[in-house]
């Protein structure tokens, strides 16, 4: 077990360097001068300019730039935004409303989307489980920001069900709304892959045996086929928490969520490369941490699966 915890530690350096590394030289690259563009149409004294690139080491060559945010990183040291706020502090106040937000979509598509699919792939052929599939089909072609305007219509102004903008009272009870939202693309996703993995270990030797042994249909589908089948279900919700909270951007400016995608957004709209690429190295560790807790989950689900291997 420490054993493995450690290899999986060794591999998260490289993916985090290589990670941030690539997110700065971009915004590095990107065109134009973000503190001449901190003052629009005015023209400030060259000194300004001066000391303001000075203050945030544009002044120096990519790999000192990036070099200087790496040890500031590593120091929890953020710096100050483009508008002298600390990143650090930001970062503390966006953080739990867009974890909270992740984590209620993801309880939506892993409780919803598992039931779903088990039923679908059990009743595999007939008409709930193409129904099923179709449904499925239509979320997923559907934009996700075609969805958040029609549910803040339908259920937030029309009928109003949940409120069509969270503003600053984020809590969980606004953030059910665009949770549905967030997670419904998703919610398809598991339960496609559910419904497939079922409907495959259906048809195992272990569930025939199980079967010919007189166990009851519901310890048979609960005790071999839905743990079994649980495996790429996992892997999938795991990988996909650190994409939701990344993939919060245009859910949270649909319905104004004070989250970290809002900030994101901001960012890359002032060319805050310090900023971008902190908020990056966040969601990076959370992908990280994720993917190592489904990877000790393994063993659980399936007995076969040892630390060691």
């Amino acid at each position: 077990m420490v054993r493995f915890i450690f290899r999986r530690l060794l591999q998260v350096i490289p993916v985090f360097l290589g990670t941030t590394l690539l997110v700065y030289y971009m915004v590095f690259a990107l065109p134009g001068d973000p503190i001449a563009a901190l003052f629009g149409d005015r023209q400030p004294p060259q000194s300004v300019i001066d000391a303001l690139r000075a203050q945030y080491n544009l002044d120096q060559p990519f790999w000192v730039q990036y070099g200087l945010f790496i040890k500031n990183l590593f120091t929890f040291n953020l710096g100050v935004d483009f508008t002298q706020q600390p990143i650090a502090d930001s970062l503390a106040r966006a953080f739990p409303v867009t974890a909270m937000l992740a984590i209620e979509a993801l309880i939506i598509q892993a409780v919803f989307g598992i039931a779903f699919g088990v039923f679908a792939g059990l009743k595999k052929g007939k008409l709930f489980d193409s129904t099923v599939l179709v449904v499925s089909l239509l979320v997923i072609a559907v934009p996700t920001f075609v969805l958040g305007f029609v549910f803040q219509l339908v259920f937030g102004v029309q009928l109003g069900w949940a409120k069509p903008t969270v503003g600053a009272n984020a809590d969980w009870g606004n953030l059910i709304l665009p949770a549905v939202v967030l997670g419904l693309v998703s919610f398809a996703y598991v339960l496609r892959l559910t419904r497939a993995s079922v409907s495959e270990n259906m048809n195992a030797d272990y569930v025939r045996t199980a079967t010919a042994k007189g166990l009851s249909r519901p310890r048979v589908v609960m005790a071999h086929i839905l743990r079994n089948s649980l495996i790429p279900v996992v892997t999938y919700l795991g990988a996909n928490l650190g994409g939701l909270m990344g993939g919060a951007i245009v859910t949270e400016g649909i319905f104004n969520v004070p989250g970290v995608g809002n900030k994101l957004f901001q960012a890359i709209a002032r060319s805050e490369g310090p900023t971008i690429v902190a908020i990056v190295s966040v969601l990076v560790l959370v992908f990280v941490i994720t993917n190592l807790l489904v990877d000790l989950l393994y063993a659980w689900l399936d007995p076969r699966i040892r630390y060691d291997q």
